[in-house]
């Protein structure tokens, strides 16, 4: 009888990893179906199937699920187009003040503005890029 219990604990915990995606139930009805198979097959005490599953399911969370975790995890996006720019250095080819300027960033040319009001930037200074206005790049000195 301990068998089924654990059995139908180990499906659904199994079940109930699809609303949660981060497989710690999915290791943990992994444990019960372990522990489902040894107490059908030996008989053991209620005792002995909780260290099983005990057992089984630290070396479950410890060991395997990192590895899937590792593997199927979806990373982080990578920034592409103008939403990689912002960080990255630049050229001044203009002097950028608060009338505008030309910066070259990654070999293009673009329009400048800077990112505080009365700063002034004067031709081949380096600026770091601080985001993407339109058509402009909100540019800063730095420290």
């Amino acid at each position: 009888m301990a068998a089924i219990v654990w059995l139908v604990a180990g499906l659904l915990l199994a079940a109930a990893e699809m609303l949660t995606g981060d497989l710690t139930l999915l290791m943990l009805g992994g444990a019960a179906l372990i522990t489902a198979g040894v107490s059908g097959l030996a008989g053991t005490s209620l005792v002995v199937d909780a260290v099983i599953f005990g057992i089984t399911a630290v070396a479950l969370l410890l060991l395997v699920r990192p590895l899937l975790l590792r593997r199927y995890a979806i990373p982080p996006p990578t920034p592409t187009g103008v939403d990689a720019l912002p960080g990255k250095t630049a050229r001044v080819l203009e002097a950028v003040d608060e009338n505008g300027g030309r910066v070259k960033l990654g070999g293009e040319v673009w329009s400048a503005r800077p990112f505080q009001e009365g700063e002034h930037y004067p031709e081949g200074s380096t600026v770091y890029i601080m985001r993407i206005d339109g058509a402009h790049v909100v540019v800063w000195k730095g420290p």
